[in-house]
């Protein structure tokens, strides 16, 4: 018992010790988890006991960072890892307890935005030390990286609809939010059931069961919304694809792309090499 309590203390102790490897990072992370804390305080005062799995589950997300640093031999850039908590702070706790998903009009589409950069950053490193590493023969050009990159965030992005959509269908949530059109087209209007659509536009009311919505148009069941997430989803990993490009074109000179880009830690570098040259000895 004492030695795995040793054991679990020195794990957070490093998790802790890695995050404190920058001020900044630590002084953002310090204050986020206040926050969430605080959050959760709030959610049991005033009954909302539905809202501690997301606090629950914002403090576990925190970790990662300094987790996948640890365990993995990865070092974060300070940036990267502030936009990510920072990330985890807006989805969680402003985007679904605060409810800025429905408050902000642009707050969603601001966090897929972020998503796919993100996702371009952590999958173009991915590839990037890999294509480094002495141990693999093969050698990807600098836009292969960038495209493996792109279609890494996608992906991701794809992955995450698929969740977004199952939890509508049969959580019965609204993830996927509706959107409010006054046109649309559809075959299934056609009286002669051909491959024709029938137009339809200046929808001013729905109705269901004879009873008006009051939405002065029809309700889109999250086909749009799913549709601008994937696509501000793919401004975002494009954005990054060409920072990555030319950060490989210059071997890592540019200055802004180091900002998000993870890397190897030097010091388990050296570890193994010397582990290595003992070996052959």
């Amino acid at each position: 018992m004492k030695k795995k309590a040793e054991k679990s203390e020195g794990f957070f102790k490093g998790l802790i010790n890695q995050v404190r490897t920058s001020k900044s990072t630590f002084a953002v992370f310090i204050v986020l988890r206040f926050f969430v804390i605080a959050a959760m305080v709030l959610s049991v005062i005033r009954g909302h006991y539905e809202n501690l799995f997301v606090c629950t589950l914002a403090l576990a997300l925190f970790m990662v960072p300094p987790f996948v640093e640890k365990n993995f031999g990865i070092q974060l850039p300070s940036t990267l890892e502030i936009i990510i908590l920072l990330f985890i702070f807006s989805a969680e706790i402003l985007g679904e307890i605060q409810s800025y998903y429905t408050k902000i009009p642009f707050w969603d589409t601001m966090l897929h935005t972020m998503n796919g950069f993100l996702c371009a950053a952590v999958g173009f490193a991915l590839v990037d030390i890999f294509n480094r590493n002495e141990k693999f023969t093969f050698k990807l050009s600098p836009f292969f990286l960038a495209f493996t990159a792109f279609c890494f965030s996608m992906t991701v992005g794809v992955v995450w609809e698929f969740f977004e959509c199952g939890c509508d269908l049969f959580l019965h949530t609204d993830m996927q939010k509706d959107t409010v059109v006054t046109q649309f087209s559809s075959v299934l209007l056609n009286p002669e059931g051909i491959n024709n659509p029938i137009y339809v536009n200046n929808i001013t009311d729905t109705m269901i069961n004879g009873q008006s919505l009051g939405i002065q148009g029809y309700l889109d069941i999250g086909l749009l919304d799913t549709m601008k997430d994937l696509f501000v989803n793919f401004i975002g990993a494009v954005v990054f694809s060409i920072i990555g490009f030319f950060y490989v074109k210059t071997r890592g000179k540019g200055k802004f792309a180091r900002r998000f880009i993870p890397v190897v830690n030097q010091k388990n570098t050296e570890e193994e090499k010397k582990e290595k040259q003992t070996a052959e000895v």
